[in-house]
């Protein structure tokens, strides 16, 4: 019985033929002419022959039938030489592949978008990007907070845009600018249109949110709990969607809060509609791009996030600095 310190041998492995050698043998097999095929690709003529050579006895097979006049494939140079033209060109295109992703903003980009960002602040983002980085292709894809962080964990998302804090080890936040939240009601409401309106006004009236697993509920009330409502005050929830939200408000159901930069969106449709902002400080929310720490195109993200800030300087937000 064999010891099991001592190491089992098999078949002796097979030299590994090199680039140089197949490239050497695709020439010959092209031109079916050493002087030609050594011309093609820059090597000397003895150089070629000598690689040719040596790739057949890697291969342990006889690939060329060399005569004083010319070359011929044998049966099996003419069945390898499709498989190393293969290979040949698989590396060409790996090393095209790795330039692109040496150059900035070119190839795919997954960015993930919670539904109360995607609508208002996309077209800047899809201007910018058509714009700036022509050879970027951008997927876009709409998620709630939750999905779109496994995603960027498992890998299937790059970058997020999404309202933060998120505290979640291992994402890193470039916050984007910060946002007022302003209050919807319908005509005739006694706030409709005021530009005064207290923080303490949320205690008593009745609100409509969104869905359970939107981030924008959970701000919303949070706002409502730093003006002093009770946890159990009535929250009717009916919409899984803005558009939806602000129509069930037009309809005398109750008020919602918006951030700002869906106001002009989702309030043109009904002039039944009236919005009114808050005394300062008013509420407000924060929006920001989010990778994974230390990930590979951290300073790709930064530079993007800094363009997208100037983008969307025209937005009513308060543009946040790298740092903020």
């Amino acid at each position: 019985m064999a010891s099991p310190y001592t190491p089992q041998h098999g078949p002796p492995r097979a030299k590994q033929p090199s680039l140089s050698q197949l490239r050497a043998f695709a020439a010959v097999a092209e031109h079916l002419h050493f002087r030609d095929a050594a011309a093609a690709i820059g090597m000397s003529q003895p150089a070629l022959s000598g690689a040719v050579s040596a790739l057949e006895e890697a291969l342990g097979v006889q690939l060329l039938e060399r005569t004083t006049r010319k070359v011929l494939l044998s049966p099996a140079g003419e069945r390898l030489a499709v498989r190393a033209r293969a290979v040949l060109d698989a590396v060409a295109e790996l090393m095209e592949e790795a330039e692109g992703a040496r150059a900035p903003f070119t190839g795919v980009l997954r960015l993930g978008v919670i539904p109360t960002v995607a609508p208002y602040l996309l077209p800047a983002v899809l201007r910018l990007t058509h714009r700036r980085y022509p050879e970027l292709d951008l997927q876009v894809h709409e998620e709630q907070t939750s999905s779109l962080l496994d995603g960027l964990a498992a890998g299937r998302l790059d970058l997020l845009l999404l309202a933060v804090p998120l505290g979640v080890p291992g994402v890193t936040e470039l916050p984007l600018f910060d946002e007022d939240f302003v209050l919807v009601t319908a005509e005739g409401h006694p706030l409709a249109g005021r530009d005064d309106i207290p923080r303490e006004a949320l205690r008593e009236l009745r609100l409509l949110l969104l869905d359970e697993g939107h981030c924008l509920r959970d701000q919303a009330l949070d706002v409502c709990r730093e003006a002093g409502r009770e946890d159990g005050a009535e929250v009717t929830t009916t919409a899984a969607g803005l558009s939806t939200l602000v129509q069930l408000v037009a309809g005398g159901l109750g008020v919602t809060l918006l951030p700002r930069t869906a106001v002009t969106v989702e309030t043109a449709r009904d002039p039944a509609l009236r919005t009114g902002s808050f005394t300062a400080p008013a509420p407000t929310r924060r929006v920001a791009l989010a990778m994974r720490s230390g990930a590979a195109r951290q300073s790709e993200f930064e530079e993007l996030a800094e363009a997208l800030r100037e983008e969307l300087a025209a937005l009513p937000v308060r543009v946040l600095g790298a740092g903020a």
